[in-house]
């Protein structure tokens, strides 16, 4: 038996296929997960994503610490909520995991953030954010009293918006993308893993049943981790363990941009491998693919460049929104417009894109 979030019950009444993910019992799907992908692209469901980690960051060296600690850089969140997609790195350049961290309160000299990481890595993440502590003045908090929920969707802030006092309702609507602020006993955040607009909850683990609850009798659909996958696919965003992990640079991940070199005295963990790595050049980098033909697209399957040579396949599926069969795919850095994949023995013809297919229900390819 796995790990449970408190929604676990709810999600059996729900008629949820339930699966194991990184040690948590979570739900597949609660019946069709096409239906349900679908139905976050035109309208808006929820997500229990309550095995994810939330770590509060506070003291006078916060801000310096997770300097040190992200690739990213801290000092770009520029007023209170803001917030920035990082990863954290190893000494060798690998990404250990990737983020969220947004900025709270600021005043007298301290600065308090909030970091959600993943739930499959939680235990080694936490190690490695103490073992980075040791040499600052900085205080971690794992908050497992929180429930985390996600409302995805083009009307995800609408609907929500109707079932919430005024005060969290008028916060919904004056959200800007990527920013995340508390109201009362809530932190309601707008940054999204699907591609489309919405939100993220966080609240207190004993009212999480009762609002989930108030969600589905709305109308707001339960969705799955199947649907959730195929949407992030879709969107072009990366999942760990998948598409990075330890043993895999920012750089070879569709990444680099989350990588802040400027200011240079800023030593973060892992600097000096990527910059050698750039130096380098000729790294392999993390393509689209899309198969114009009959066939689904699946991780580990082998891509070959005519004359360039040989990649992988990280991320694949069915796309029920293009009804086309797409992939992200770590290749040689000389690619181009065109290569193969091998499925079951036999060599298919793929186009290769830029790794995002999908954004607020529009296709991009």
């Amino acid at each position: 038996m796995g790990q449970r979030t408190p929604l676990y019950d709810l999600h059996l009444a729900l008629g949820a296929k339930m699966v194991d993910f990184g040690g948590w019992d979570m739900p597949l799907h609660y019946g069709s997960q096409v239906e349900e992908h679908h139905q976050v692209r035109r309208d808006c469901g929820v997500f229990d994503v309550s095995h994810m980690t939330v770590v509060d960051v506070a003291g006078p060296q916060a801000k310096v610490y997770l300097q040190h600690l992200l690739a990213n850089d801290v000092e770009r969140l520029n007023g209170p909520g803001k917030a920035l997609y990082s990863a954290m790195l190893n000494d060798r350049g690998g990404v250990v995991d990737d983020l969220i961290v947004y900025l709270g309160d600021v005043g007298q000299g301290q600065a308090d953030y909030r970091l959600v990481v993943n739930a499959a890595t939680r235990a080694k993440d936490l190690a490695w954010m103490q073992q980075q502590a040791a040499e600052f003045a900085v205080e971690l908090s794992e908050r497992s009293d929180l429930a985390l929920l996600a409302i995805q969707g083009p009307r995800a802030r609408s609907k929500t918006a109707e079932l919430v006092t005024q005060a969290r309702a008028t916060l919904i609507h004056d959200l800007k993308p990527f920013q995340g602020l508390a109201e009362g006993d809530w932190f309601i955040a707008r940054t999204g893993y699907t591609g489309e607009d919405g939100l993220e909850i966080m609240l207190p683990v004993d009212q999480a049943v009762g609002f989930f609850n108030d969600l589905v009798g709305a109308g707001i659909s339960p969705i799955g981790l199947g649907a959730r996958d195929t949407l992030r696919l879709e969107a072009g965003m990366n999942l760990y363990g998948q598409d990075m992990d330890e043993q895999v640079s920012p750089l070879a991940a569709n990444m680099g941009w989350t990588v802040a070199w400027e200011p240079a005295v800023r030593r973060f963990v892992g600097r000096d491998a990527l910059a050698a790595q750039k130096a380098r050049g000729g790294q392999a980098k993390l393509v689209g693919l899309v198969l114009e033909e009959r066939g689904v697209l699946r991780a580990h399957q082998v891509v070959r460049v005519d004359g360039v040579g040989e990649g992988e396949i990280t991320s694949g599926s069915f796309s029920p929104t293009l009804s086309k069969s797409i992939a992200l795919a770590r290749v040689p850095a000389a690619t181009g417009e065109r290569a193969e994949v091998e499925i079951r023995g036999k060599w298919y013809p793929v186009r290769v894109v830029k790794p995002t297919f999908v954004r607020h229900g529009k296709a991009l390819i």
